[in-house]
């Protein structure tokens, strides 16, 4: 069963939606104020890993931290405006801080975490603990 938030086969989960709602809302009282945005950003659970992929495009790994507090990932940044080059405007749309965060599952394995900034598409992959995958349980007759 697939959640309305939070990780796929999860139960959906009211007061995290909130949160996520209350995050975003924050971003006005924030520095950065109105100039904050939220990149679009998905979840996936795979066999021995939780994927988290956000869209950055234009940026660069040094405009984007990400850091483990407790079992909250936290991703954050500032896309900075673009010295207009010849005639025109600069495509960038966006500019100013961005932050997303989320709660990971107990079974993730915080230690191994791992990203990856290629063709405007951030992947950050935290590995399942080894415990926790998933396997096949024969029935003995």
């Amino acid at each position: 069963m697939r959640g309305r938030g939070g990780w796929p086969g999860e139960f959906w989960d009211p007061f995290g939606d909130f949160a996520q709602t209350w995050n975003r809302m924050a971003h006005f009282f924030e520095p950065g104020g109105a100039d904050a945005w939220m990149p679009d950003v998905e979840t996936e659970e795979t066999e021995d890993a939780y994927l988290v992929r956000a869209e950055l495009p234009g940026m660069k790994s040094d405009d984007v931290d990400i850091e483990l507090r407790g079992n909250e990932l936290r991703i954050t940044g500032e896309v900075k405006e673009e010295k207009q080059q010849g005639e025109g405007k600069p495509l960038r749309r966006r500019r100013g801080k961005f932050a997303y965060r989320t709660n990971l599952p107990a079974d993730a394995d915080a230690g191994n975490i791992n990203a990856q900034l290629a063709d405007g598409v951030l992947t950050v992959r935290v590995p399942k603990a080894a415990q926790a995958r998933s396997r096949k349980v024969p029935i003995k007759p």
